[in-house]
């Protein structure tokens, strides 16, 4: 399409279309302390209840949705017991699951783009929560149509800084192949994950207050065709991956006969405070100037309330920058890869809502933040160009 077709903007890789997807299961996050303990048969343990209720209550968490539904949830105990031997059945509902919803939310991201499915040239696909072969990426090509011939990769167990990881590789297959349609797809259902409490494992309560299901989509290639309607929203400028030292076992994720089991370091967001700015400044030193982080513009994974406030703190940052964060995590808790392609969206909506000029709250630079297990931290430097 772009390789033929009309005027070709900027050679550097663009994101042109953004798509989401969410299940229709919505837990309210007020209600769910009770909700978890007695679907797991766990009211019995009364302090540790009143513990997960404080949890929940710090999250700034609103809502979450899941794929799996109340019913199943209520006839299935072996998914809501802390320890089971229930893998099969919680990767047949992943299986199901992940393509499906990152199926949606590709559409979306190609009806935004503008393009048709059999444009695309290069499937990036990113989950922590599948492992059959084949896999989510062979799925798509029958559930969206895409040709024989796409060119797929699979990025799997990268955690909530996946989506960083896919759209720097996507910058590098879009600026190396000129033409390329490149669609990224970040799809979690966390099924895996979803167990009941232990008082001997109090770390599993955060991941049970905090996590959600959700897809992401991107489509991202270079020299946008103008003539087709194509535009670019966030130009990719450059990216950076680095892991701090010293955090190996701050996030870990270990995949057993019960499923998932998460184990989440209360030291975490102490840990990406300390080491943010010099990510942030490191990040940013291969531009012309050094510019005003409050001028710009923050993509940032909704890891946590905690983490937000550390960074918004230690940058310098004015309480606003990370906005367009704080309503993903309260409209849909941390949904790890798909996170920054719903808080890339979230602010692009309302800087359309606001009529401003650029997708990027009307700024021009702007930094996305990735982090997951490692600690790993993706950081992203991105141009936004103006909306008409």
């Amino acid at each position: 399409m772009a390789a033929e077709n009309g005027h070709r903007g900027s050679g550097i890789a663009a994101i042109m279309g953004i798509g989401k997807a969410v299940p229709a299961h919505v837990f309210p996050q007020k209600s769910f302390p009770d909700y978890h303990f007695e679907i797991s048969n766990s009211n019995h343990m009364v302090d540790l209840k009143a513990k997960f209720t404080k949890i929940c209550e710090r999250t700034m968490i609103e809502k979450r949705h899941l794929y799996t539904s109340d019913d199943l949830l209520r006839s299935t105990p072996s998914i809501t017991a802390y320890n089971s031997t229930s893998l099969t059945l919680r990767q047949e509902l992943t299986n199901h699951g992940v393509p499906r919803l990152g199926a949606e939310a590709a559409r979306g991201a190609i009806a935004d783009w503008g393009g048709r499915a059999s444009d695309i040239t290069h499937l990036v696909f990113v989950t922590s929560t599948s492992g059959r072969l084949p896999g989510a990426d062979f799925e798509l090509l029958g559930l969206l149509g895409l040709p024989p011939s796409t060119k797929r990769a699979m990025v799997y167990q990268a955690g909530c800084y996946g989506g960083g990881t896919a759209l720097r590789l996507d910058k590098d297959l879009a600026e190396s192949s000129p033409g390329a349609r490149v669609l990224v797809v970040c799809s979690e259902v966390i099924a895996l994950v979803l167990r009941g409490p232990s008082e001997s494992h109090v770390g599993n309560l955060v991941g049970q207050a905090i996590f959600g299901d959700a897809a992401g989509a991107v489509v991202v290639g270079s020299r946008p065709a103008a003539a087709d309607g194509e535009r670019a929203m966030f130009e990719i400028v450059s990216a950076s991956q680095e892991v701090v030292p010293g955090t190996r076992d701050a996030v870990v994720s270990e995949l057993r006969e019960e499923g998932i089991v998460f184990t989440l370091h209360r030291d975490v967001p102490r840990q990406i405070g300390d080491s943010i700015g010099r990510l942030v400044e490191r990040a940013l030193a291969q531009q012309p100037a050094s510019p005003d982080l409050n001028g710009m513009f923050w993509v940032v994974h909704a890891g946590g309330r905690e983490i937000l406030d550390r960074m918004e703190s230690r940058l310098g940052l004015g309480k606003e920058k990370l906005d367009a964060s704080r309503a993903v995590m309260a409209q849909y808790g941390n949904t790890r890869s798909s996170c920054m392609v719903l808080v890339m969206e979230e602010m692009r909506r309302r800087s359309e809502e606001r009529g401003l000029r650029t997708a990027g709250e009307g700024l021009d630079m702007g930094m996305l933040v990735g982090f997951g297990p490692g600690l790993t931290v993706e950081t992203i430097v991105l141009r936004a160009l103006p909306i008409n």
